[in-house]
This record gives structure tokens, C-alpha cells and sequence, in this order.
């Protein structure tokens, strides 16, 4: 690993120490042709995941490619960002945002993140409402979901102001559902 200390250094390090440097992707590495050709020069040994049996003259055509690359990202990046500029879109970060573009932008998200909410907790909605209707208390039927094997969306266990918040978002059910070994299937 390239210590914080400068690649030099640490190259002098690896050196020293008769390590070997593992690259991932060697594309990563060869950005920049000089410093390829300094990391070969300094005798440190190195190897990419990608390309193990890769030669020096492999390495300094991919070196060269990439750089070439870099800098064809690089431009078309600032072409973009002009064109963007020049149609009169604000670019940068929020902090160009006034203060009631900001809160627009909160009403907004929080509004998507609840309509997805919504959506994804539509098939467990009627069940978690049949069971209320059966009189269980909003921990009782977390207990139920999470013995089904049930989990909320980021893939947690269920507890009661999730089921709570699901019941109060709902759109009214149709019909309810029962749980069977992790799938849930309608009632007939």
C-alpha cells in the first residue's frame, strides 16, 4: 500500500522491504506514463490482478493509452460542463441553492423517499392491517414479520414504529395476505 507519506517514500519503502506492490486494475495505476516509468525504474516489483503477465512494453502501452484517456475524459468533461453553462444551468453545489430552493429540494427527496416506501411496503400492507385488525399491538406484529422472516426494505428486522409508520401510509387494502416461509401469498 502507498503510504500517505509520498510516493516516493513509498516506493523506497516497498524497495526496502523487497515487497511486492498489487495493483487491482492497472489502468488505475497508469494514468500517468512518467510515473510508470519512475515505478519501473525504482526496481519495486509490482503486479496487476488484472493483467498478471503483463511486460514492460505492455505496461508502457497501457500507461500511454490511459494517460490518453485521462485526458479525453478530462476535456469532454469540461465541454460538457461548458455547454451546460452556456444553456444556463447553475452548476456546483448546493450552497448556490437559495434558501427556498433548498427546502423544495428537502420536501421533494423526503417526498420520493416516502412514495418509494410506499410502493415497496404494498404487499405487506393488507397483512400488517389484518393483524391490527385482529387487535395486536404494533410490536407484536413486528415480532410476527420478523418470525416469517420478513425484513423492511434496507433488509432489517421489523420493529413497532416501522409497522406503526406502514399503517399510517398505506393506501386502504383490498385484500390481506398471509405469510408462508417467506413468501407472501393472498388469502382466498
Amino acid at each position: 500500500m502507498l503510504g500517505s507519506n509520498g510516493t516516493e517514500n513509498s516506493l523506497k519503502d516497498l524497495g526496502r522491504l523487497r515487497a511486492t506492490l498489487v495493483i487491482a486494475k492497472i489502468d488505475r495505476l497508469a494514468r500517468n506514463v512518467a510515473f510508470v516509468a519512475n515505478l519501473m525504474e525504482s526496481k519495486v516489483k509490482f503486479v496487476a490482478c488484472d493483467m498478471p503477465q503483463a511486460n514492460d512494453m505492455t505496461i508502457h502501452i497501457i500507461a500511454a493509452v490511459a494517460q490518453g484517456e485521462a485526458k479525453a475524459i478530462s476535456e469532454r468533461t469540461k465541454v460538457a460542463l461548458a455547454a451546460a453553462k452556456a444553456r444556463g444551468v447553475k452548476l456546483g453545489a448546493p450552497h448556490h441553492l437559495t434558501r427556498e430552493g433548498g427546502l423544495k429540494g428537502s420536501r421533494l427527496g423526503a417526498a420520493t423517499t416516502k412514495r418509494n416506501a410506499v410502493e415497496h411496503y404494498a404487499y405487506i400492507a393488507p397483512t400488517i392491517a389484518a393483524y391490527r385488525a385482529e387487535a395486536l399491538g404494533y410490536l407484536a406484529i413486528a415480532k410476527r414479520l420478523n418470525a416469517a422472516g420478513e425484513e423492511t426494505r434496507n433488509g432489517k428486522a421489523w420493529n413497532a414504529a416501522q409497522v406503526r409508520r406502514v399503517l399510517l401510509e398505506a393506501p386502504p387494502a383490498e385484500q390481506p395476505l398471509a405469510l408462508s416461509s417467506r413468501r407472501l401469498t393472498t388469502t382466498h
